[in-house]
């Protein structure tokens, strides 16, 4: 039951953002937004260092000096299936007007929320990743542990969830399916954790290259499409400071709790 609520909490946290768009009227001024991205990116960026590779590569201290393979291994894995997955899915990011992925028909509305959720997929895989490596009975991952980085999904899923469903109500779709699209875009996190944690069960050793291929995913989202976003244009320092803001909440989440 545990494991089930920690794989929920980023779902949840998305979902409270989402419901924004009941209290909000119109989209979040530019600076709020580079505040925002700024902030996932630097929750992000911590998690998959303190919560990912660090205990990928306790996990792996029976390999000697080679004890950073699984790590170096699972990382560039994890870049690269981000990488193709952002050539095989149309797309398109908030302010562009040009999707990106295969040419489609899909509404413009429709192709937001798939890009939003690109960037939960790897978050939903982390928070598995780690669960995982709880069960298997590791000593490198505590439970605390893991639920510090479930937490610090959920914390800066809440800004995804209302960056995603304002823009829509501000397209003219109505509240009610507005939270509803948001929310959904969140719903890839519990299934792909939960993935995650089955297919961990039946290969226990492969679990330090899980935690990094998750990391690797991550850190692509950040550099891809997160950081850019935030630094674009006037105000890119606000962008900075969301980032050293939610880099540090972060770290005390996994330190404090783990």
């Amino acid at each position: 039951m545990q494991i089930i609520i920690g794989l929920l909490i980023p779902f949840i946290g998305t979902t409270l953002g989402a419901a924004c768009v009941f209290f909000q009227k119109g989209e979040l001024k530019p600076p709020v937004q580079k505040a925002l991205l700024g902030f996932a990116s630097g929750v992000m960026v911590a998690a998959s260092v303190w919560s990912l590779l660090i205990p990928s590569m306790d996990m792996s201290q029976h390999m000697g000096k080679l004890a950073f393979l699984p790590a170096a291994v699972g990382f560039l894995i994890g870049i690269g299936f981000l990488l193709l997955m952002d050539h095989v899915v149309p797309h398109l990011h908030l302010g562009s007007e040009h999707s990106e992925g295969p040419k489609c028909a899909l509404k413009k509305t429709t192709m937001l929320v798939l890009a939003v959720t690109l960037h939960n997929l790897p978050e939903g895989l982390s928070s598995g990743a780690a669960f995982a490596g709880v069960m298997s009975g590791n000593s490198a991952i505590t439970l605390m542990g893991a639920f510090a980085l479930s937490i610090g999904i959920a914390i800066q899923n809440f800004p995804e969830g209302a960056i995603i469903s304002l823009p829509l109500r501000s397209e003219g779709m109505s509240r009610g399916k507005a939270f509803l699209y948001g929310s959904l875009s969140g719903i890839v996190e519990p299934i792909g954790g939960l993935l995650t944690i089955l297919l961990a069960a039946h290969i226990t050793p492969f679990i330090p290259y899980l935690l990094a291929f998750a990391a690797g995913a991550m850190i692509y989202v950040v550099v891809e499409e997160l950081i850019p976003e935030a630094s674009e244009g006037e105000h890119s320092n606000i962008g900075t400071i969301g980032f050293a803001i939610g880099f540090v909440l972060m770290m005390i989440l996994d330190v404090a709790l783990g």
